[in-house]
C-alpha cells in the first residue's frame, strides 16, 4: 500500500509540474535571448539561453510564470552571477533578429521605425541600494538609454545627463505601460500613454532590452540572496523601413 502510495503521489506531482506554463508561453519570447544571473558550466560570465532552448526553459529563482499566470517573472540577486564589464547581476532579455538566431542592431537614424511596448511592474528591491533597470537602449558599447527606479522615483537615465522623470512616487507592484521609440534620430519614451522623453541622438549598434537588471551586489551591503523583481505581462518589439 505503501509502495502505491508513493507511485500515485509522484505520478500527481509529475502531472502539475506537466501542466506548469512556461514564460514563453505567456510572452512572445521568439526575438529574444535571456541572461540569469547563474554562472555558465566552465566560465565565471552569467549564463545565456538563446533560441530554441528559450521557448521551453524557465528558472523558479530567476525567470518563471506568476502565480497568477499573466505575467513573466524577472529576478536576479545580489549575489548573482554578471555579465562581462558589468558590476550587477540580471535576468534579462536582449533583442534578436525575429527568428532568434543571431544578435540583431540598428541604428535611431537609420530611416527606420524601431518599437518597444511593455506593460510591466516592478515588485521587489533591494534593501541597501535599492536600484533597478526594467527597460534598455543598448548601443555596441553602452547603454543609451534605461528606464530606472530608485526607491520611488522611476525615470530615464542618460549617462552623464540630465534625469527625465515618470513618476516621483512609483509604489512597487503598480503596473505600468512603456512604449520606448526610435526613430529618424531621435528617441521616444511613453509612460502610460503620455510622452515623457524626447531626445535627438544618432547611435548605430542599438538593440533592445528588458526584464530585470539589479543595480546592487554584495558590495553595496545587500545580502547575496537579496534581489529585485520585475513582472512583464506584454512585451511586442516592432521594426518598419
Amino acid at each position: 500500500m505503501r509502495i502505491l502510495v508513493a507511485f500515485l503521489t509522484l505520478t500527481m506531482t509529475s502531472c502539475v509540474y506537466a501542466q506548469q506554463a512556461v514564460p514563453a508561453q505567456v510572452l512572445d519570447l521568439q526575438a529574444w535571448k535571456l541572461t540569469v544571473p547563474f554562472r555558465n558550466k566552465g566560465d565565471k560570465q552569467a549564463l545565456e539561453v538563446a533560441q530554441p532552448k528559450l521557448s521551453k526553459y524557465s528558472h523558479p529563482d530567476a525567470f518563471f510564470v506568476s502565480k497568477s499566470g499573466d505575467a513573466v517573472v524577472f529576478r536576479a540577486h545580489c549575489g548573482g552571477a554578471r555579465t562581462r564589464n558589468s558590476d550587477y547581476p540580471r535576468s534579462e532579455l536582449r533583442e534578436m533578429l525575429p527568428d532568434g538566431s543571431d544578435e540583431i542592431a540598428w541604428s535611431t537614424d537609420d530611416g527606420g521605425r524601431h518599437e518597444l511596448e511593455m506593460e510591466v511592474a516592478i515588485t521587489q528591491l533591494p534593501k541597501e541600494k535599492s536600484h533597478v533597470v526594467c527597460a534598455q537602449i543598448h548601443d555596441s558599447e553602452d547603454d543609451v538609454i534605461m528606464i530606472r527606479l530608485e526607491q520611488h522615483k522611476l525615470f530615464v537615465e542618460r549617462n552623464e545627463l540630465e534625469r527625465v522623470m515618470l513618476d516621483k512616487r512609483y509604489q512597487l507592484g503598480t503596473k505600468f505601460t512603456l512604449k520606448i521609440v526610435a526613430e529618424e534620430g531621435e528617441i521616444k519614451v511613453f509612460y502610460n500613454s503620455q510622452l515623457k522623453f524626447s531626445w535627438k541622438v544618432s547611435r548605430p549598434g542599438c538593440y533592445f532590452k528588458a526584464g530585470c537588471y539589479t543595480q546592487s551586489n554584495t558590495r553595496k551591503g545587500d545580502l547575496p540572496n537579496a534581489y529585485a523583481e520585475v513582472a512583464i505581462t506584454r512585451i511586442k518589439i516592432s521594426h518598419t523601413n
